[in-house]
């Protein structure tokens, strides 16, 4: 018997917050972390992408929650040890032995998250009715992504505050573009004399660089900037990449690689008409160094991040954004690259900022915000969450009757009617989405001159954490409220378009020239009000399919198939935008869209069903 009636307004809301957080923290601020402390793009997409795993393989372990304590028991636990861990992360940043520490840490938050997943959604469907189920999917699904917003926009925006907060006075320099100058030139080293009284500083040669307007060709730029990052790897102040330059081949491509990989990427490019390096044009580029005036203590790091600030975004930085100052290279110049739009015909002006705040002290800062978070999630959860009368745990727990129970479950659910159609629908309706969502930032803020918006962090984060919330919040909330009142198979077709037909918007910002600020915006208002409308058919679909006896360990292993459909086509994005270009990447995302809307018509929903 349930001991006390709540309403779901006062734990729905917090309860998929804090199921969000954890999630975004493996697969978006992790990475940035760890880009911002030094580590490779290799290393990040290969150890990163493993924390993406427990959400996929959840449902294995998913009878367990099922039989062993309460639904209630296992979410509060699984907060308190995702606090303690997000502590521990804290902790160990400013460690040498930091990568390795935190990745391991970082995989026992991600299991601890993906339990706590099986048991929120578990107790969601034990402490409401089918009714109440449709109308606060929306409100779950809503706060879910209010979650993702935190920490891909608040979460970067504090780390980023933190960082410039944390160390050297900010350095500002111009670069200009202009028809009338005669030749873009780089300052001699002998040149580059700086003030070696007062504080640390660090000083930019030239203070505003010139850029004479013009068109080079891609591979001439690949050539500039090769020349900068091998110069900076020479005297320490990056790290050595291969492939960098157009030009540049490894001489131990893989299988992989020479039978798949490129034969695959040259169709495609020939498919969309993509024009190969040396066909394609670029406006002119320049190189500003950048020169410390004291030496390091030994041991220590001086980190310069260099970002656009203000002014015409036609001028970009295209090689060096990160810069890393020791006792061994100080006395010496590093190097970056910038370059103006291949469109550009008259005169513009930029103005960029070099950043060197303490990085480990600032995420340090962070992850312990985070911490005090979920220890404020624990408590509150605690005493707040409801005792619904059906949350109860097995009176049978031996080993024996667990892993029979383990086996009948998953022979049951794919025992299912339908089961099949219903897997296609669990990988398929979010095909498109799971593309998007994978490059809509790096599209936001990558220059212009290669297809992107030129958007800087904070602004992306602004978009993100105002214009995108609240259009994601309205969409989720009607979309719950429509459901309620005429049930999933009426407003199946409606979601399915809603879901799709929205990434247009991204599209159509490739096709307008030098789109504003409000133009963005209202871009991605349309299509987060579509993801949100259209991800409430997906929810109680699953929920639909989870019905019956181990409805917890059944939605457990939809969510596994949904993590699956959103894993695979997303770990191809990267690759697939970088050999065909924005422009074609959303047109192929658009294609996505048939197979999702082709597995509705098989689909069997009760006509009553999401219907309060």
């Amino acid at each position: 018997m349930e001991i006390k009636k709540r309403s779901p307004w006062a734990w729905i809301p917090t309860l998929y917050f804090a199921q969000g957080i954890p999630y975004v923290v493996a697969m978006t601020v992790a990475v940035i972390m760890y880009k911002r402390l030094g580590i490779s793009n290799t290393e990040i997409a290969l150890y990163t992408s493993w924390l993406y795993l427990p959400w996929v393989i959840k449902p294995f372990w998913s009878p367990f929650v099922d039989l062993v304590k309460t639904k209630r028991w296992w979410i509060v636990t699984m907060q308190t040890l995702v606090g303690a861990g997000l502590a521990a992360v804290a902790f160990l940043i400013p460690a040498s032995f930091y990568f390795q520490a935190t990745l391991a840490i970082l995989w026992l938050i991600a299991f601890s998250s993906a339990t706590h997943d099986i048991a929120a959604d578990g107790f969601y469907m034990l402490a409401l009715n089918s009714g109440e189920q449709a109308y606060f999917v929306g409100i779950r699904s809503t706060f879910y992504r209010f979650a993702t917003i935190f920490g891909q926009g608040l979460l970067i925006m504090l780390a980023g505050f933190l960082e410039s907060s944390t160390g050297l006075e900010p350095i500002e320099f111009q670069v200009k573009a202009d028809p009338s100058i005669v030749s873009t030139e780089l300052v001699a080293e002998k040149d580059m004399l700086v003030n070696l009284d007062g504080e640390m500083i660090i000083q930019a040669f030239p203070e505003a660089l010139n850029i004479k307007v013009g068109t080079i060709s891609l591979d001439s730029l690949e050539s500039i900037k090769s020349y900068v990052h091998n110069l900076n790897v020479q005297n320490g102040f990056e790290k050595e990449i291969k492939n960098l330059g157009g030009d540049i081949k490894t001489n131990d491509e893989s299988w992989w690689t020479v039978n798949v990989s490129e034969p695959l990427k040259k169709s495609l490019q020939t498919a969309f008409g993509v024009k190969t390096e040396t066909e394609q044009l670029s406006g002119n580029a320049g190189i500003v160094a950048f020169k410390i005036n004291k030496c390091p203590k030994e041991g220590d790091e001086v980190v310069l991040n260099v970002t656009f600030k203000d002014g015409d975004k036609d001028i970009s930085l295209v090689s060096a954004d990160r810069l890393v100052f020791t006792s061994e290279n100080w006395d010496k110049p590093a190097y970056a690259a910038f370059a103006h739009d291949y469109k550009l015909q008259k005169e513009a002006n930029a103005e960029f900022e070099g950043l060197s705040g303490n990085i480990p002290l600032a995420w340090s800062i962070t992850f312990f915000i985070l911490a005090g978070l979920f220890i404020a999630f624990f408590l509150y959860h605690r005493f707040i969450l409801p005792y619904p009368s059906a949350d109860k745990s097995s009176t049978h727990t031996s080993a024996r009757f667990i892993m029979a129970e383990f086996i009948d479950t998953f022979v049951s659910f794919f025992k299912k009617p339908g089961i099949g159609i219903a897997l296609c629908f669990m990988l398929l309706y979010r095909l498109g989405e799971a593309m998007l969502v994978k490059m809509s930032s790096p599209f936001l803020l990558d220059a212009r001159e290669i297809g992107g918006m030129g958007l800087t962090t904070g602004e992306v984060g602004l978009v993100y954490g105002t214009v995108g919330v609240i259009c994601l919040t309205l969409g989720g909330i009607l979309g719950g409220l429509v459901v309620s009142k005429r049930g999933l198979k009426f407003w199946i077709w409606p979601m399915a378009l809603c879901i799709t037909l929205p990434h247009l918007a991204y599209l159509f910002l490739t096709f307008v020239e030098n789109p504003n600020f409000i133009t963005i915006n209202i871009a991605v208002a349309i299509e987060q009000f579509g993801y949100g409308f259209g991800f409430t058919a997906y929810m109680l679909y699953l929920i639909l399919v989870s019905e019956g006896e181990h409805k917890t360990a059944h939605y457990a292993l939809c969510t596994g198939f949904m993590a699956l459909g959103m894993m695979l086509p997303g770990m191809i994005a990267g690759w697939l935008q970088e050999a065909i270009g924005y422009q074609n990447f959303f047109i192929f995302v658009m294609i996505c869209a048939i197979p999702t809307l082709a597995v509705i018509p098989f689909l069997k929903i009760p006509k009553e069903f999401g219907r309060k």
